[in-house]
């Protein structure tokens, strides 16, 4: 059995599916808020914020009341998150979800928007690699000074 069929027919944790989130997401209603915090690193609020911004469909509710997550949330959650730490706005990311909403015949814009975001990833790697290029220069200088016992100041 390959790996992704082993996602497809075994219920993975709320860890799990949001670490790997491969295959055909269960949709059944079954992790609490807490779980998907621990799980995202996002507080229960920014997770209610996310509800209320749009950027997650409306969170199916227990008996009580209680928020109940599926794995598919959990999917999309796993996403955004990954376009947060590329440093995508809010604003795109909202677009990026009505867009989704839309259908299949929104994939080109879909895929405009990555397209346009991705060279922006692009040119703060290279940033970053030219500031980790400086910040390498300086250590092997000071490495020299204290290997020469030369005093720094």
């Amino acid at each position: 059995m390959t790996v992704l069929a082993a996602f497809e027919t075994e219920l993975r944790t709320c860890c799990e599916v949001y670490r790997e989130p491969l295959g055909d997401p269960d949709r059944s209603p079954r992790h609490t808020i807490g779980e998907v915090s621990a799980a995202s690193g996002l507080t229960a609020h920014t997770l209610r914020w996310y509800e209320r911004i749009g950027l997650l469909d409306p969170v199916d509710r227990s008996a009580s009341g209680q928020r109940r997550y599926s794995d598919a949330d959990l999917h999309r959650l796993a996403f955004l998150g990954r376009l947060r730490l590329t440093g995508m706005p809010v604003a795109d990311m909202q677009r990026y979800v009505e867009l989704a909403r839309q259908g299949d015949r929104t994939s080109t814009a879909r895929r405009d928007l990555l397209l346009a975001h991705r060279e922006e990833v692009r040119q703060q790697i290279a940033d970053l690699h030219a500031t980790l290029a400086v910040l390498d220069h300086k250590v092997d200088l000071y490495n020299r000074r204290i290997a020469q016992g030369t005093p720094s100041h």
